[in-house]
């Protein structure tokens, strides 16, 4: 019998794993769970949440001047702190010598608003013979119906159209007497209960309001506060933050997610200094082509619109509102004029100063951007909004470059198949190629 050497056997083949094990389930089950409850927390502490985001932003962008500054062998604590501190009172002294001016044209503005808005309407008015006018028409028809309904849930009887819906009566009319089982008239209130009623009711609304308002602002200048001290600690220090995010990585992927790490980092950092820059261009181009048109409190509107750049797409939009209506004071077409030059300052600055800045680091497509804008607000009111673009920003990275790499794979597969496809239709003959004109082939062998 012969025998047989099993050490120059292949190794057995693995036995095939067929569904899911016990383990298995288990595993994605506390996956599951581990993911709703981060969610539900997170949802629990947005507005946290958002404020740690906006920290980080601005953090990002701290580190990098810490970079600088520790050339010059400035402690980065030290560092961080000099460059948010001088920020804000650079901030303060700006504000601080345009306060009058804000004051004086921010009464401007609340004086001329209603006037703006009535001049508004009285052209509207003017306008009812066209499109326009029955575009009116159509919407006043339908205010006026449900006008209708609210009348006849109130009173139980339908509104007629310039006619008063009426209403049954408080009490019986005098010198008739009471049927039986008819609810007894209210007695009439004396002045001093109703004085005392009335003051009660006052104190108890500015009550209500002061507290609302002490509540809200307290609560506004805790978050400014730990939103400062958030975005120097992590100006300061961000190599520990981000190892901290590192450490629940497993190993094999830590190289791939630092690389995605600096790859938003540096995303972030350049939309909010782009960010900033067209803050202040948009502001000054702003109060110069309204202070040229002639526009009323053309430095609080410039202000304004520098103030909304900061939220792309829909800051732009509301900024231009109260100056459309300003320019409306003086006459339909000063009103046209500001339309223009509102579009074209957005149009120069999407085709030009952005581009610029962003030297196509981050390009979002409009759609995206309006859609996540519009989603967050809706979750997230107004903070959302705020956080909108540079959220998306942030996720699209990895996106982006996983599809990088999927099309960098695509491109060498298809060259790969190409290449084969073209040796397997090509005809072989090496020691044969043709040679110069007016001479036969020549053998490259010999």
């Amino acid at each position: 019998m012969t025998s047989i050497d099993e050490t120059l056997l292949p190794d057995p083949l693995a036995p095939e794993r067929r569904g899911w094990r016990s383990a298995d389930l288990t595993r994605a089950a506390f996956t599951v769970l581990m993911v709703w409850f981060g969610l539900q927390l997170l949802w629990s502490v947005q507005s946290l949440a958002i404020l740690v985001f906006l920290a980080t932003l601005f953090g990002i962008a701290v580190a990098r001047g810490v970079d600088y500054l520790e050339r010059f062998r400035i402690r980065r604590g030290i560092a961080s702190a000099l460059i948010v501190l001088g920020t804000l009172g650079a901030i303060g002294g700006v504000l601080a010598l345009t306060a009058p001016t804000l004051v004086s044209q921010g009464k401007v503005l609340q004086q001329e608003f209603p006037a703006a808005v009535d001049k508004v309407q009285t052209w509207i008015d003017s306008k009812r013979g066209g499109l326009l006018g029955s575009l009116i028409s159509s919407a006043a028809g339908t205010v006026q119906t449900v006008d209708s309904a609210a009348s006849v849930a109130v009173s139980g009887a339908p509104a007629v159209a310039g006619q008063p819906s009426r209403a049954p009566a408080a009490g019986a009319a005098a010198g008739s007497k009471p049927t039986a089982g008819a609810v007894p008239a209210a007695q009439p209130e004396s002045p001093t209960a109703a004085i005392k009623r009335r003051l009660g009711e006052g104190i108890g609304n500015a009550t209500k309001y002061l507290f609302s308002f002490v509540s809200n602002t307290l609560a506004a200048f805790a978050a400014f506060v730990l939103l400062i001290f958030l975005a120097m600690y992590i100006g300061a220090e961000p190599e520990v933050y981000r190892g901290w995010m590192l450490s629940v990585v497993p190993a094999g992927s830590r190289a791939q997610v630092r690389i995605v790490l600096d790859e938003i980092s540096t995303v972030l950092r350049k939309w909010l200094v782009t960010q900033l820059v067209a803050m202040v261009v948009i502001g000054t181009v702003s109060f110069t082509v309204l202070m040229l048109l002639g526009v009323k409190a053309a430095f609080a509107l410039g202000f304004i619109a520098g103030l909304l750049e900061f939220i792309p797409t829909v800051g732009p939009i509301l900024s231009a509102v109260p100056a459309v209506l300003m320019a409306f004071v003086d006459s339909p077409e000063k009103a046209l004029a500001v339309v223009i030059a509102y579009w074209g300052i957005q149009f120069l600055e999407n085709n030009l100063l952005i581009p610029y800045l962003m030297r196509g680091e981050m390009d979002l497509p409009p759609a995206i951007t309006l859609v996540s804008q519009t989603l967050m607000t809706l979750v997230f009111g107004f903070l959302g909004l705020m956080v909108a673009v540079p959220l998306t920003a942030a996720v699209l990275v990895p996106l982006r470059m996983m599809a990088e790499r999927e099309n960098a794979r695509e491109k060498e597969m298809v060259k790969y198949n190409k290449t084969q496809r073209e040796l397997m239709r090509a005809d072989v003959t090496p020691d044969v190629v043709m040679g110069e004109a007016n001479r036969g082939p020549v053998d490259t062998l010999s």
